[in-house]
């Protein structure tokens, strides 16, 4: 897909961070954007500040999770613009639990819900409707460094994120066989500067921890934080937009933020994997 002017971008997870830069991105390239995300005063904020710009643009409040929410949005985007050509699969949240057993069954169930299922949902819609046009289109699904080694803490979030890189595979060869004209692209970005690490503010009720019943040590504590630090010296969503959009214009697949960081933990795991090796002790990168 090189052009995009004119064009149709849908965007989840575009109030903030990766999302937003991608959104806003997307304007300046002079395409028409529909930015879909669940915290409705930050996605009205982001589609009022983006209008301002002269694009064309609406906000379509949405949790990804749920499958009508995405079918919802679809039919929002082809009453509004017509068609779509650029589907950004990018809303994310974090849970943290120092370990995979002492993570709750909500835990599991809003991470996966939004992680995993979000990207299922926006391929098992919008996918069918590319194919229909029968145009250029591209398809970029959010996924993490997390999702290509096996960072301990956060297994919640990595597992979901393994599953997005695992199902943007599948995707690529899959449309391929088709002979068809979208274009896969799987984002793995390291520590961009977002509210990830507040993810909780968007966790819905019936998926809430009873905080008597979760409590964490004070070690695991600095964990978090020194994580949180490293989040929030991270890289801007605006350089992760330009790589997303290099990315698309190059109909390149793997997109690595943070190559020095990502490759050799990866290099490690595969070689373990390929010499059956227990696996090595992972890198404190993650913090």
């Amino acid at each position: 897909m090189k052009i995009f002017k004119n064009k149709v971008a849908v965007i989840t997870g575009a109030a903030s961070g990766i999302g937003r830069g991608i959104a806003e991105r997307c304007a300046r390239e002079g395409m028409k954007v529909v930015l879909a995300d669940i915290e409705e005063e930050a996605l009205t904020r982001a589609t009022e500040k983006i209008k301002a710009s002269g694009a064309a643009v609406t906000g379509v409040l949405t949790d990804v999770a749920k499958s009508s929410d995405i079918e919802a949005l679809a039919r929002k985007t082809l009453d509004t613009f017509g068609a779509v050509h650029l589907l950004c699969n990018n809303a994310g949240v974090a849970s943290a639990a120092p370990s995979i057993w002492e993570s709750t069954t909500a835990d599991w169930e809003w991470s996966l819900g939004v992680n995993m299922w979000g990207v299922i949902h926006g391929i098992r819609v919008f996918v069918p409707i590319m194919l229909k046009q029968n145009t250029e289109c591209h398809i970029v699904n959010t996924a993490s460094m997390a999702g290509l080694m096996v960072p301990p803490g956060g297994g919640t979030y990595a597992v979901a994120k393994h599953a997005t890189v695992v199902l943007s595979e599948i995707l690529f060869h899959e449309l391929a066989q088709r002979e068809s004209r979208i274009g896969v692209s799987v984002l793995c970005p390291g520590f961009v500067s977002t509210r990830i690490t507040d993810s909780e503010r968007n966790r819905p009720d019936d998926l809430k921890n009873d905080p008597d019943q979760v409590k964490q040590s004070p070690e695991y504590e600095a964990r978090i934080e020194k994580r949180r630090q490293a989040v929030q010296a991270g890289m801007s969503p605006d350089q992760v937009a330009d790589d997303v959009f290099k990315a698309v214009r190059d109909d390149k697949f793997y997109i690595l933020t943070h190559p020095e960081m990502t490759k050799p933990p990866v290099r490690t795991r595969m070689e373990a994997i390929l010499q059956e090796r227990n696996p090595s002790p992972p890198a404190r990168s993650n913090g």
